[in-house]
C-alpha cells in the first residue's frame, strides 16, 4: 500500500464499496439486523488489530480526556449503524437501485448540513446541484407517488455521519474503533432477542452461513482503510471525484447482472441528480484546475 498513489488507492477503495453488492448476493433475504449484529461482533477485535499497525494514533489516557469526541463517536457509531443497516437491507433484499441512488444523493445531502450546521457558502453551481436533485426526488415522490425510503435515509445518514466525524480529534482509527464498542451492546441485544423470538437466521445454519455472516466485518473495513490511507495522499478534490465511483458500479450491477426494474420515474429522479453531480464534478475540476495554475506561478 505504501508503494500505491493517493488518486488510485481512492479509486480502488471505491471499486470495493461499489462490488460490495456481489458479496451480498450470497445472502438473500438476510436478517439485517443480525449482520449488523455479527458485523460488530467480528469488527472489535479487527480493528483493534488495524489500529496496533497505525503509528500515528492516539494514546488511550488522552482518549478518555477528551469527553466531547468520546460523546460524538458514539453518535457516529449509531449514525453509521442505521446507515449500514438500510444498505445491507437494500443489497439483500432486491434493492441495489436503491442504494446507488442513496450514494449518488449523498453529496447534495453533505452539502445541505454544510451550510445549515457549518454556515457554509453555496456556489452557484451546488445551488443547481441542490435545486435539480430536489427536483428529481420531488417528481418520484409527488407525481410518481414512489417514497425511496432506503435511498433517503442512506444519503441522509452518512451525510450525518461524515458531520459528525468533524468534531471528532481522534485519529481515524481509534475513532472507528470506538465508534463499533460504543454499539457492541447493541449487537448482543440483537442477538438475544433474535434467538429468543426464533428469529436467528444463524440458529441451526451451516458453517458456510456463519463464515459468510463473520465475512461482512472484513468486508466492510478493507475499503475503508484504503480510503483512510487515499486521504493522507491526494486531495479532496480526487476523493470527491472518486465517490461517483461506488454508486455508478452499485447501479450498473443492479440493471445489468441483477436485472432489477429501472421505472420510469426512477429513472427521471436519476437523470436530475446525474446532471446536479456533473455541475458539481465540473466545479471541483475548475477549482482544482486554478489552484495548480496558481501554484506553478
Amino acid at each position: 500500500m505504501l508503494f500505491i498513489n493517493g488518486p488510485l488507492l481512492a479509486v480502488l477503495a471505491f471499486i470495493l464499496w461499489g462490488i460490495t453488492p456481489l458479496f451480498y448476493q450470497l445472502l438473500p433475504g438476510a436478517n439485517a439486523l443480525e449482520l449488523l449484529a455479527q458485523r460488530l461482533f467480528w469488527s472489535v477485535p479487527l480493528l483493534l488489530l488495524l489500529r496496533l499497525l497505525f503509528k500515528q494514533r492516539t494514546p488511550w489516557r488522552d482518549v478518555w480526556r477528551d469527553k466531547g469526541s468520546l460523546f460524538f463517536c458514539l453518535l457516529a457509531g449509531a449514525i453509521m449503524s442505521l446507515s449500514w443497516t438500510s444498505f445491507i437491507y437494500a443489497l439483500t433484499h432486491g434493492q441495489v437501485i436503491e442504494a446507488s441512488l442513496g450514494y449518488f444523493t449523498n453529496p447534495l445531502f453533505s452539502i445541505a448540513l454544510g451550510v445549515i450546521f457549518l454556515h457554509d457558502r453555496l456556489s452557484r453551481f451546488q445551488r443547481i446541484a441542490v435545486v435539480l436533485a430536489i427536483c428529481g426526488l420531488a417528481y418520484q415522490i409527488i407525481l410518481a407517488g414512489d417514497v425511496p425510503v432506503l435511498a433517503l435515509v442512506m444519503g441522509s445518514a452518512f451525510a450525518f455521519y461524515g458531520l459528525v466525524r468533524k468534531f471528532i480529534r481522534y485519529d481515524i482509527m481509534t475513532a472507528l474503533t470506538l465508534e463499533t464498542l460504543w454499539m457492541l451492546p447493541l449487537g448482543i441485544v440483537i442477538t438475544v432477542w433474535l434467538h429468543l423470538s426464533g428469529q436467528s437466521a444463524l440458529a441451526g445454519a451451516d458453517t458456510t452461513t456463519h463464515l459468510l455472516y463473520a465475512l461482512s466485518a472484513p468486508v466492510t473495513f478493507a475499503p475503508l482503510v484504503l480510503f483512510a490511507a487515499a486521504l493522507k495522499r491526494t486531495t479532496l478534490t480526487v476523493i470527491g471525484l472518486a465517490q461517483y465511483v461506488e454508486p455508478s458500479l452499485q447501479f450498473l450491477l443492479a440493471v445489468v447482472l441483477f436485472g432489477e426494474p429501472l421505472q420510469n420515474a426512477k429513472l427521471v429522479s436519476f437523470s436530475l441528480i446525474w446532471l446536479g453531480l456533473l455541475f458539481c464534478i465540473y466545479e471541483m475540476l475548475r477549482q482544482h484546475w486554478r489552484f495548480r495554475h496558481m501554484k506553478m506561478r
